[in-house]
């Protein structure tokens, strides 16, 4: 990989997201340019543009700076503003480029590694996400076969598996900003936790989880809370009540069903952790969002 020899600002920021709400996906693709071609310009954008430099150099600016990215470089646009072509790119190049929406962010100086806050889970309340603004990733191979992943799904289709995806890319962009991409625990906690999202309506242990993934459970549940901030229960529950949310807003089944749905075999006790959770009931919750969506129609 050839790193970038250019220092800017940039490489000092990051750009911090609030939630709730989650960042909500949009679109995303593939570019190749040939010698010649430039990235398109840009004004008030309104939504994220990430970009994943897969092969040659491609040369943009945003506001006054200005960046030459190479392979396995990521560089995040943002809403507001400008982004333009710098110049032509020299060689051919292809890109990654992933748009999704989210309506409270800054950016804010990097602080040192002792002092940035640890990981923690990406569904804590509140939770702030910290995304590099340009990071060389440690290994380029993982966000690659995320996006490719999310490229293969059908357009106008999959919405929740394209949500996780891009949850799963930005996470691992946050623990690029945190230092903690390359360490094994990292490694580890990151196949719990895709595991975790992909078998959620199961019965879940942490002898089970150590079975799939061929570590001691105690382990697992050490690397999960050294790089999100919790167990692998705790994790497994908060992905749970995650997608409730999803489901009590888009759907009009009873709570009943949705506990059954997301993993929960008892309603009662569904209703206690979403409360816990979320400070509201799940009927609660269901008609705070609607009166939300009614006012913003």
């Amino acid at each position: 990989m050839r790193l970038n020899p250019e220092r800017s600002m940039s490489e000092t920021t990051v750009i911090e997201l609030a939630t709730p709400p989650l960042p909500y996906y949009w679109e995303s693709g593939c570019a190749v340019y040939q010698a010649g071609d430039r990235h398109p310009n840009r004004a008030d954008f309104g939504l994220f543009d990430l970009l994943v430099v897969a092969s040659g150099t491609l040369h943009i600016g945003e506001n006054g700076r200005e960046w030459s990215l190479s392979e396995g470089d990521t560089l995040l646009l943002l809403p507001k503003g400008a982004h333009y072509a710098v110049r032509p790119c020299e060689e051919e190049t292809m890109f990654y480029w992933l748009h999704f929406e989210h309506a409270d962010w800054r950016e804010v100086p990097a602080l040192p590694e002792a002092e940035a806050p640890a990981p923690s889970s990406p569904f804590d309340r509140p939770k702030t996400i910290r995304l590099p603004k340009h990071a060389p990733l440690s290994d380029p191979r993982l966000a690659f076969d995320k996006i490719r992943r999310l490229l293969a799904l059908p357009i106008g289709e999959s919405f929740w598996e394209k949500q996780q995806l891009l949850f799963q890319l930005l996470a691992l962009l946050e623990r690029e900003q945190a230092g903690s991409a390359e360490t094994p625990a990292a490694r580890v906690a990151e196949r719990a936790a895709f595991c975790l999202q992909q078998r959620y309506r199961e019965a879940i242990t942490n002898e089970t989880l150590g079975e799939w993934l061929h570590y001691h459970p105690s382990y697992i549940v050490r690397c999960m809370k050294k790089v999100y901030g919790v167990s692998p229960a705790r994790y497994l529950q908060q992905y749970r009540i995650e997608q409730a949310k999803r489901l009590l807003i888009s759907t009009a089944w009873p709570v009943e069903r949705i506990a059954d749905e997301v993993g929960f075999r008892h309603a009662p006790y569904f209703s206690a952790c979403f409360k816990r959770g979320t400070g509201m009931t799940p009927q609660e919750y269901r008609r705070s969002a609607h009166r939300r969506g009614a006012l913003r129609k």
